[in-house]
């Protein structure tokens, strides 16, 4: 079977629509039998014509977004395995597969959580070079929404061409960026479910461990960060607040709603265990940043608005960067990228400069094109 995401089902589908659209046309006039018959004929091929276009349009959108890597995960043929008690103590073999400009991918078992899913992982051009071969570099983990697959960060967010001009620049320091799949199996919202799927696990245990056995990173909770969007942004709100050993910082672009959602998990004593804004209310040592836009249905100010009113100290977040126009999309996530990747790149860097680490450089938190919500200081943290 043709690969879902592979070029030679994107071809077929677009010739598909071609010929459909010639074959109409010259058997249009050509057609023979009862009027009843032809206009029936005529109508069915339009409709050929139609699927075949937005067949061919879904495929290229499902492409240039990375939203379903195969045809099981489009389908919904997943399964949640079976955690047996040697599976919590010994690492699967992890096998990468080359992608080229040094992104590189691997199916991974956690061997806490039982989950299964795929890791890609980018490496800066410093992690080769041998002036930095003794260097430790810091971890970026970025969460894709759902639907969605971590190629999302690749084709749609264009994190490699666009976080690495960051890198470049000084914005952010040199760093690995991690994107795992969020929902093995299903999709929990990043949350451990009782006797079900423990996701949180599997992206705060199971890939960091995974990435330290394998890469040259970072061991302390500030070297490590957290980004994503829409659920993916859900997540990196509130895996530091109930990881902060393993991640100092988190950034969520336009998150889903923080009281969770009733589809996903019907629980309300899960859901409100897993509110950040009740999170960040007990007061765990973490920096958080929420950005979105005005006009996001999706993700609403007020959202934000009550993460930031609801932190204790020695919590940390930031005053919320609110887009003046723009939707639920990467457009909108790439002209905030120089803003709040600025202010997580601050995050990154190590108390002591290195030589590997440039400058960064002053990032206007309140500007032109940012609102500051009000009753609130901006720029600011609470």
């Amino acid at each position: 079977m043709l690969s879902l995401t592979g070029d030679a089902f994107f071809y077929t589908v677009v010739v598909t629509a071609v010929v459909a659209v010639g074959v109409t046309l010259v058997g249009w006039n050509r057609l023979r039998g009862p009027r009843a018959v032809r206009w029936l004929t005529r109508l069915s091929m339009i409709v050929c014509c139609q699927c075949a276009a937005v067949v061919s349009v879904a495929v290229w959108v499902n492409d240039a977004n990375g939203l379903y890597t195969s045809w099981n995960d489009l389908l919904g043929r997943t399964q949640v395995p079976v955690v047996t008690a040697a599976d919590t103590t010994v690492d699967a073999p992890v096998a990468f597969r080359d992608l080229g400009d040094r992104l590189v991918e691997a199916d991974y078992q956690g061997p806490e959580s039982g989950l299964t899913g795929e890791v890609l992982v980018w490496t800066p051009p410093q992690y080769a070079q041998a002036a930095h071969r003794d260097h430790r570099f810091p971890v970026i983990m970025l969460l894709h929404g759902v639907p969605g697959s971590p190629l999302a960060w690749v084709r749609g967010g264009r994190a490699p061409e666009l976080l690495g001009a960051l890198m470049r620049d000084g914005t952010l320091p040199p760093a690995i960026l991690v994107m795992p799949r969020i929902n093995p199996g299903s999709n929990t919202d990043c949350i451990n479910v009782p006797g079900g799927a423990q996701t949180a696990t599997w992206l705060a245990r199971d890939v960091p461990r995974m990435i330290n056995r394998h890469f040259r990173v970072r061991t302390d909770a500030k070297g490590w960060a957290l980004a994503g969007d829409s659920t993916g942004g859900y997540c990196a709100a509130k895996l530091p607040l109930q990881y902060p050993k393993t991640f100092a910082t988190g950034l969520a672009l336009s998150p889903d709603d923080f009281h969770g959602d009733p589809a996903v998990i019907d629980d309300p004593v899960v859901r409100a265990a897993n509110d950040p804004t009740q999170l960040a209310a007990r007061g765990t040592a973490v920096s958080i940043m929420v950005a979105t836009s005005t006009n996001d249905p999706s993700s609403s100010l007020a959202n934000a608005r009550a993460l930031f009113e609801a932190a204790r100290t020695p919590t940390r977040v930031a005053a919320p960067v609110i887009l003046r126009d723009g939707g639920h999309n990467w457009g909108t996530w790439q002209a905030m990228y120089p803003t709040v990747f600025g202010w997580l790149g601050d995050n990154l860097r190590p108390s002591t400069g290195e030589p590997l680490m440039k400058q960064a450089r002053t990032i206007a938190h309140e500007n032109a094109t940012y609102l500051c919500p009000s009753g609130m200081q901006c720029p600011g943290t609470r």
